[in-house]
């Protein structure tokens, strides 16, 4: 009985990824951490200041709406910590 040829396959060469990975331009985002910390910090501190002088300051003519303005504050800091990467 006659041998079959052999048929050697092609290696596998996966797709060239290197060119698409490089168009992809990652931005610089080291601003975040920073400014996430700023904000969690005056929002802290302006609920501080508001709760030591007995809501003279920071604001006098806000009164208890300083509360919300401290945790606007910080709630710009998480809003801020989404672009974290």
């Amino acid at each position: 009985m006659p041998k079959s040829r052999i048929r050697k396959k092609a290696d596998f060469t996966p797709p060239p990824a290197a060119k698409q990975a490089a168009s992809i331009k990652l931005t610089n985002r080291s601003w975040v951490a920073p400014v996430m910390l700023a904000l969690f910090l005056i929002g802290l501190a302006w609920i501080v200041v508001f709760y030591v002088t007995d809501g003279d300051l920071p604001v006098d003519s806000f009164g208890n709406w300083n509360i919300v303005v401290g945790f606007g504050f910080i709630a710009a800091g998480f809003g801020v910590s989404t672009q974290w990467k």
